[in-house]
């Protein structure tokens, strides 16, 4: 029996790392800290369980089924899984992540030099775009290339920015803006959906365990392990980024206190840190890192769409890459405004579907317990997305009672009684005639 050894599992823990690291990663645990103030440690534990926490349980839950997102949805048939897999895939595609990727790098590398115009922006994203496009057609050894240069750039860079928000603020903890004062821990907990990190999950979880059996292991329960400590790896480097930068918003409210977004905290940190040279230095990494997420990104969903459609990955990449680019010409904190009921909606389903599987040794007959439950994740997912857009009025009132309805968490009492009831008539039911022949 194949078995890896201790550097084997600390480069697929580097290399799980890397897969998360993103532009998410690092523009919103400063804008977070930065409004939570003086609750900055637990909105920074909220932001934990679904930045990191999540993410590491679905790469678990992928390898134990051992294979890809249709895997974990196959309880839910052909067709529902195949429509929660298009909204994943959009989401961390031409909706949301990829375009954000562009404006995060406009923001941090060209905007300080040109100011927020929309001309600069829409020339900067085209070059963008043409650049991620070019390498999305024509990837070969180029993008391993830049991934393997660009990812210990970017660490080093982190390491800088990280002590020196810890060995040198820009200030004292600052004060909470009233929905941190109330909730810190919820809001938190919401600000961790926007990294996606749990969406890319579902579509990376299973580069992760293909990466472990290439090295030989064939194991079933060994591959789930070394993918729990691949995951374990990662979620540790992520926690301690995700710690630095919230330190680092909630001590920069006197340099940053009418920032909009994170982009424009650590543009004024670094800024007033390090000078112009740093600020150049953090750009031109960012910008980089940015590059790389989207042609992963883009690649990821021209393979998967062109095999559920009938059209081919080139027409797929220049498609979503052409509506990327209107996307990103949006402007960051408009890009982050319109994602949130998007990501307020989908991640219960996200959640439910993970937990789901995680306990799969506990159904008689998982389509019992994954339909009805997945359904009502759905329609309350649906209700907060909506409530968080602002339709208030399409929500039933009887919605907006339920308890934590207000931080958009209104579905999780409902999911949790459906999945007892659920549970309870699997067990009642025993096997069905189709397990049992």
């Amino acid at each position: 029996m194949t078995r890896l050894k201790g550097s084997d599992l600390l480069a697929l823990g580097f290399m799980t790392f890397a897969l998360f690291l993103g532009a998410g990663n690092i523009i919103f645990p400063p804008s977070a800290g930065l409004a939570a103030g003086e609750h900055v440690w637990r909105a920074a534990l909220g932001f934990l369980l679904t930045g990191v926490g999540l993410p590491l349980l679905t790469v678990v839950a992928l390898a134990r089924v051992g294979g890809g997102m249709d895997r974990l949805t196959a309880p839910l048939g052909k067709r529902a899984g195949a429509m929660l897999a298009v909204a994943v895939y959009l989401a961390i595609g031409p909706l949301f992540a990829t375009p954000r990727t562009a404006v995060v790098s406009f923001e941090m590398g060209v905007a300080p030099f040109t100011g927020e115009s929309g001309i600069a922006l829409f020339v900067y994203s085209a070059a963008y775009f043409a650049a991620v496009l070019f390498l999305a057609l024509n990837p070969g050894r180029l993008v391993d290339s830049i991934g393997k240069f660009i990812t210990p750039v970017l660490l080093s860079a982190l390491l800088v920015l990280g002590g020196a928000a810890i060995l040198a603020p820009a200030g004292e903890i600052g004060s909470a803006t009233q929905a941190y004062q109330a909730a810190p821990l919820v809001e938190g907990f919401l600000q961790g959906y926007l990294t996606m990190d749990t969406l890319g999950a579902l579509v990376f979880g299973i580069v992760i365990a293909t990466a472990i059996r290439d090295r030989g292991v064939k194991d079933a329960a060994l591959v789930t392990r070394y993918s729990m400590i691949a995951g374990s790896i990662a979620a540790l480097g992520l926690s301690l980024v995700y710690l630095a930068l919230f330190y680092l918003g909630a001590t920069s409210q006197g340099i940053a206190g009418e920032a909009q977004n994170g982009v424009q905290i650590l543009t004024a940190y670094v800024q007033h840190t390090f000078g112009t040279a740093g600020s150049l230095l953090l750009a031109v990494v960012i910008t980089l890192a940015c590059l790389t997420t989207a042609v992963g990104l883009l690649t990821a969903c021209g393979e998967f769409f062109s095999k559920l459609l009938p059209v081919s990955y080139r027409t797929v990449v220049l498609v979503f890459g052409a509506f990327s680019l209107l996307v990103a010409n949006q402007g960051l904190t408009q890009l982050i405004s319109l994602s949130v009921p998007v990501l307020v909606g989908l991640y219960p389903l996200a959640i439910v579907l993970i937990a789901l599987s995680l306990a799969d040794r506990l159904w008689v007959d998982p389509r019992r317990v994954f339909v009805p439950t997945m359904a009502v994740a759905l329609v309350f997912g649906v209700a907060d997305g909506l409530a968080a857009a602002g339709f208030n009025g399409l929500v039933p009132a009887a919605f907006a009672k339920l308890p934590l309805a207000h931080q958009s968490l209104g579905w999780l009492l409902p999911v949790l009684a459906v999945l007892v009831i659920s549970a309870l008539v699997d067990r009642l039911m025993g096997k069905s005639v189709e397990a049992v022949a």
